[in-house]
């Protein structure tokens, strides 16, 4: 099959450090390949792919610093090189919002977009109901929910190579945060619990710009406490071994999470995860499998006291079964080769009706 694969510019491909969606994109796109199939990437030039790489800029935008304006430009030029090229593909995958809906309304070549961000806000109402025969995936059943007037064609879960992740037994008594710098993901909350556990946690974490201030106000006085060891953004084996050896990962969030990429990453290595019930925590996580599920502070700490009673062995067979690249992909594939029958019925009935009025 030949494949097109849409990615933001924002990060490469795969991101260096922070980054799910590019994350996501990479393991597709290489199992794609790793299958046999003819993928084409649409990303930045400094993306690393065993598929053909259509670069619209030579570095990833947020590496160098590219202002909103410039990102928008670039991806409307992206947009373009997509449209030139779209009847080589058998299918077309957008992974980049919807920017690029207008366009793609018009494409003849079958396509869909994956949507990676939080849907519960009321300014994509019309959006959604102007375009309400473009086909998406989204990415757990809550995140598709606040949208019921989109057109979504399936729930596809994320997917992590089976080898990325090595299982670790053990852990070495420390709870992990791993994410991003803004008031959503609670990072307070995870150091709160680790204190009141008398836990030693090691927080990984991207500050980005727009949060400075919220970081330096009400974070950064935080990890004065001697428990609490800031790390900045880790990838790479750095990122393995600060959730490899966790006891837990702490997942205190305060908003719909799509989907939460990191927790299936802790699961690849059999650590359990604390996590808030928010998004789509409760669809990823199985309580009292793969961690705990919580409501309150009073829940998490009183769950984190408690993850020694799960065992690491299964927190790693659970991902075996739900979250692996293949499946991921698999999956991926029976949506392509239905949006392509859906594609041809179309185009027969429309060459039929032509032969009628002709």
């Amino acid at each position: 099959m030949r494949i097109a694969q849409v990615s933001p510019l924002f990060e490469s491909v795969p991101p260096k450090t922070y980054g799910g969606t590019e994350r996501v994109v990479s393991y597709l796109t290489e199992e794609l390949v790793r299958q046999g199939h003819d993928v084409t990437l649409f990303a930045s030039g400094d993306s690393i792919t065993s598929a053909r790489l259509i670069a619209t800029v030579p570095q990833s935008m947020r590496s160098v610093g590219a202002s909103t304006n410039a990102y928008l430009a670039m991806q409307t030029v992206q947009m373009g090189q997509v449209l030139e090229m779209a009847h080589a593909f058998d299918i077309v995958h957008f992974h980049t919002g919807f920017a690029h809906f207008p366009s793609a309304a018009h494409l003849k070549t079958p396509h869909l977009t994956t949507v990676h961000d939080r849907q519960d806000l009321a300014e994509y109402r019309p959006l959604y109901l102007q375009y309400d025969q473009e086909p998406l995936i989204s990415i757990s059943n809550s995140q598709r929910a606040a949208q019921p007037s989109a057109y979504w064609t399936d729930t596809v879960y994320h997917g992590l190579p089976e080898d990325l992740f090595a299982f670790s037994p053990k852990h070495e008594g420390y709870l992990a945060f791993l994410g991003r710098i803004s008031p959503e993901k609670r990072v307070d909350r995870a150091i709160e619990i680790a204190i009141r556990c008398e836990t030693p946690i090691y927080v990984a974490a991207k500050v980005d710009g727009v949060y400075e201030d919220y970081f330096m106000e009400r974070i950064k006085p935080l990890l004065s406490h001697p428990l609490v060891h800031f790390l900045g953004e880790v990838g790479g084996a750095d990122k393995w071994r600060l959730l490899a050896h966790a006891k837990a990962l702490l997942f205190p969030i305060d908003w719909p999470e799509p989907f939460g990429l990191v927790m299936i990453e802790a699961m690849a290595c059999g650590t359990p995860v604390v996590a808030y019930r928010n998004g789509a925590v409760p669809e990823v996580m199985e309580h009292g499998v793969t961690g705990f599920v919580v409501t309150n502070q009073d829940e998490a700490v009183a769950a984190a006291m408690r993850v020694d009673e799960l065992d690491r062995r299964v927190c790693r067979a659970a991902f075996e079964r739900r979250f692996t690249v293949e499946r991921m992909t698999e999956h991926y594939l029976r949506v392509y080769h239905r949006l392509m029958n859906r594609q041809a019925k179309v185009a027969d009935l429309r060459q039929v009706a032509g032969e009628r009025h002709g």
